[in-house]
Order: C-alpha cells, then sequence, then structure tokens
C-alpha cells in the first residue's frame, strides 16, 4: 500500500512538472504563431493523443464507465461540451495574458489562483469552505501585490488576463468535478478537447490571421520547429500524456495530497522560465511567489482548528 502511494506521488509530481514546462512552451509557441492559433493546433492534437489512449484502455477492460447506450453517449458529449466551452475561454484567457508579456514563473502563479477559487467557488454550490482557506485567500492578496504591483495600484492587463483565467479554470474544474464521476473521464477529456481546439479555431481565423499580414503569411509560422516543438509539447504531453498519468494516479491517493502535488506546478513553471528562457524575477516578484505558494498550501492542508488551541495550551 506504502508503495503504491509513493508511485502514484511520482506521477503526479511527473505531472505537475509537465504542465509546468507547458508555460514555457506557451510563451515560445504563442509567438510564433499567435496566441489562439496555439491552443487552435495544441487542443485538437490533445483530442486526438487520447484516441489511442481510450482504444488501448477499452481491449484492457480498464475504461472507466464506458458509455453503453445512446443516452451515454448524448450524456458524455454534453458533458465534455460545456466542460470544452469554459476551457476554451479558460485557456485562451491564460493564453492572451501570456501574449502580453506575462513572465512563465508570473503566469504559473497566477493561474494557481483556481486551488484557492475552486472551493471558494464552491460555497455556492453548498460546499463547505475551513479556515484554512480564507486564511489562504488573504495571504493570496498580499502576494499578489508583491508579485503585480510596481509602483502603484493598477493591475496590468496580462495580470488582469491571468486571473480572469484562474477564474475560469476554477469554472472548468468544477464542471470536471460534477461531469467526471458520471462518464469516462479519458473521453471526456477528449471531448473538451475537441472543442475547446475548435473554438479556438474561431478567434485564430479572425484575429491571428489578419495580424500576421494574411493567411500565407500566417501558414509560413507553422514551417518552422519554433512553432512545432511547443505546440506538440503542449498537445501531446500536456495535454494527453499529463491528463492520462493523472488518471492513472490520483485514484491512489488522498484528494487533499494529490491536489497539493499537482499544484507544484507552478513551481516547476517558475523553474523552468529561469532554466529555459532565462527569465529573472525582482526580490519583490519573488517575496510574492513565496506568499502566493505560502497560501496554496495553507488553502490545501486541512488543519482542525483544535490543533492550534491544543499547541497553545501550557
Amino acid at each position: 500500500m506504502r508503495s503504491k502511494q509513493i508511485r502514484s506521488s511520482l506521477l503526479l509530481a511527473l505531472t505537475a512538472a509537465i504542465w509546468g514546462v507547458a508555460f514555457v512552451a506557451q510563451t515560445t509557441g504563442g509567438d510564433a504563431v499567435g496566441p489562439f492559433s496555439f491552443n487552435f493546433v495544441r487542443f485538437i492534437i490533445g483530442s486526438v493523443v487520447l484516441l489511442p489512449v481510450i482504444f488501448v484502455l477499452d481491449k484492457l477492460g480498464l475504461s472507466k464507465r464506458k458509455p453503453k447506450s445512446k443516452e451515454d453517449y448524448k450524456k458524455l458529449w454534453i458533458g465534455g461540451g460545456l466542460v470544452g466551452v469554459s476551457l476554451f475561454f479558460a485557456a485562451n484567457a491564460q493564453q492572451v495574458g501570456i501574449a502580453l508579456g506575462a513572465q512563465v514563473s508570473k503566469a504559473g502563479f497566477l493561474t494557481a489562483l483556481y486551488i484557492i477559487l475552486v472551493p471558494i467557488l464552491g460555497i455556492f454550490l453548498k460546499k463547505k469552505c475551513g479556515w484554512n482557506i480564507w486564511l489562504g485567500v488573504g495571504i493570496s492578496v498580499v502576494g499578489m501585490y508583491f508579485l503585480c504591483m510596481k509602483g502603484g495600484f493598477d493591475l496590468q492587463w496580462m495580470d488582469l488576463a491571468l486571473i480572469a483565467s484562474a477564474f475560469l479554470f476554477s469554472i472548468q474544474i468544477l464542471l470536471i468535478d460534477y461531469f467526471s464521476p458520471q462518464m469516462d473521464p479519458v473521453r471526456l477529456s477528449s471531448i473538451q478537447f475537441l472543442v475547446c481546439g475548435v473554438l479556438s479555431g474561431i478567434p485564430a481565423f479572425l484575429v491571428d490571421i489578419p495580424s500576421s499580414g494574411g493567411i500565407n503569411q500566417w501558414l509560413n509560422a507553422f514551417a518552422s520547429w519554433n512553432a512545432w516543438i511547443p505546440i506538440l509539447y503542449a498537445g501531446v504531453f500536456s495535454s494527453g500524456v499529463a491528463y492520462t498519468l493523472q488518471v492513472v494516479a490520483q485514484p491512489g491517493l488522498n484528494p487533499t495530497i494529490a491536489s497539493l502535488i499537482m499544484s507544484f506546478e507552478a513551481v516547476f513553471g517558475t523553474l523552468a522560465g529561469w532554466l529555459i528562457l532565462h527569465q529573472r524575477l525582482t526580490p519583490r516578484e519573488i517575496i510574492g511567489c513565496i506568499l502566493m505558494f505560502i497560501a496554496i498550501v495553507i488553502a490545501q492542508l486541512k488543519i482542525p482548528l483544535c490543533f492550534w488551541r491544543k499547541q497553545r495550551q501550557p
């Protein structure tokens, strides 16, 4: 049992690392082909990559809640469609923030706010919120001030886009939490990627193509490995491989521990920006990152209030 938990923890840590490095891929790939075009191709690839995974799982008899009737398939497409629409708004808000110039480290930490926002939004679904969540929210506000504010009280557009993406990702996560127990999670993921990719194609043709100088220049941007390496990484590894690892590993761990491990994508994103893109953070921004990381950890740890009372007793 212990060895299984260790294996699951390592797989989820690998998942977080893949997602963290994906922030670098989003930066370089978005610069090469445009933010919406990057998501357009990336999520289509992510959907296709999961098809052989579904086939293998079906052959091995490991598919969870495989649809067996027309009604099952209808529910699957409705659930996948709704999650895909939410992912479309969330992923493109994030990509716009990165395209506007947000550093990989800042993008990782601001996006990771979804870990705090999810239980807060859960209040409206009549899910109780522990005292540690509120403490985490307060610390994260201070962290955002140090991370984002530079001599004034105005947030930059890139920061607002990333904070909006965190809120939108929270909605997407809550939708997955609702639909995933009712249907096959891998099929659900493949459909959400397909829907997100198709919808991302609309702003790609309306915004990216005109801004690049026309269809020919837009297509030429894809004729470079500078575009395809990050696209393939984000599509194959970040979407296909990482999600499959999460599906395999998460059932072997307590959900709180699992979400805490996966939240380390923000840390890996910061390290990837430092190692690969040679980005630097000011001391003020480093303090902000540390505070936000502490907020994320506190929000995920369930410490009974009576624990602190016992600690204060002589």
